[in-house]
């Protein structure tokens, strides 16, 4: 399987990118166009690409756990390459937080996703950095109830109708990928949910700059 190669630039970049546009400007032949007509098609294209890239990360979360890989796995692979995180190592970070944190079905998987990728967008490193911290603590409950009500629940056996006991007596077996385990879960959707958040978030974000 091939890795995701799209990219969302850094915002020092995006910055720059705006700098260049302006100096194109000056340089443009056409002075019919106004300085303002330019800069609001360049935004707009801006804009447009960074919304097509992001909808392509949310397909590609989905197309990971298609394949077989766990709902924690898919949500946080499809963005990893954005903070230089490789896929594999991805895959690997995210592995145990399936099925609820290793099929206990506490927390799902896909939300845990997106915990983490808030983590890598947002998260503090340095220990006494409490402000920071809060920053993070914010955005992940911000997006954390934005995910529960969408989807009624960011609990794992929750969202997929268990009872009490089914929960205890749950095996650490990972489930077959057959059809009819896709017809009957509704994780794919979960996946698109969290990863859809998160796009959305990163697309808000970026057009604040």
């Amino acid at each position: 399987m091939k890795s995701c190669q799209m990219f969302v630039c850094p915002q020092s970049v995006i910055r720059a990118f705006d700098v260049f546009f302006i100096t194109a400007y000056s340089l443009f032949p056409n002075k019919n166009v106004t300085f303002a007509d330019f800069f609001i098609r360049h935004t707009l294209n801006k804009t447009i690409k960074m919304k097509e890239e992001l909808e392509a990360r949310v397909e590609r979360a989905v197309d990971y756990f298609m394949q077989g890989y766990g709902c924690c796995q898919s949500v946080v692979a499809a963005f990893a390459d954005i903070y230089g995180l490789d896929e594999k190592l991805a895959l690997k970070i995210a592995a145990g937080f399936g099925g609820g944190v290793g099929k206990m079905r506490m927390m799902c998987g896909a939300v845990s996703g997106l915990v983490m990728l808030i983590g890598l967008e947002e998260g503090q490193t340095e220990g006494a950095d409490n402000e920071g911290k809060s920053h993070c603590y914010k955005i992940v409950q911000q997006l954390l109830e934005e995910s529960k009500q969408q989807n009624g629940s960011i609990i794992c056996a929750e969202i997929l109708g268990l009872k009490g006991y089914e929960k205890a007596t749950n095996s650490y077996v990972a489930s077959e990928r057959t059809a009819e385990y896709y017809k009957k879960r509704p994780c794919a959707a979960k996946v698109e949910s969290a990863a859809r958040i998160f796009a959305d978030y990163l697309e808000k974000k970026g057009q604040e700059v």
